[in-house]
């Protein structure tokens, strides 16, 4: 029964590969949102420390 699994009715050579790209693809995305993410938080740092210096 795992064999058949395994094998996907012999569409495995199809099947598995697009399983790994879909994988690749989000460990892409949520590596590239937590970038911006970090990115977006130096720059509102930066705005934020800039502001209150100016306000002195």
């Amino acid at each position: 029964m795992m064999s058949n699994f395994w094998s996907m009715g012999g569409y495995a050579r199809y099947v598995w590969p697009c399983f790994g790209f879909a994988g690749a693809v989000l460990a892409w995305n949520l590596w590239a949102a937590r970038r911006l993410l970090a990115g977006a938080r130096l720059r509102s740092a930066r705005a934020l420390a800039m502001a209150a210096s100016d306000a002195r």
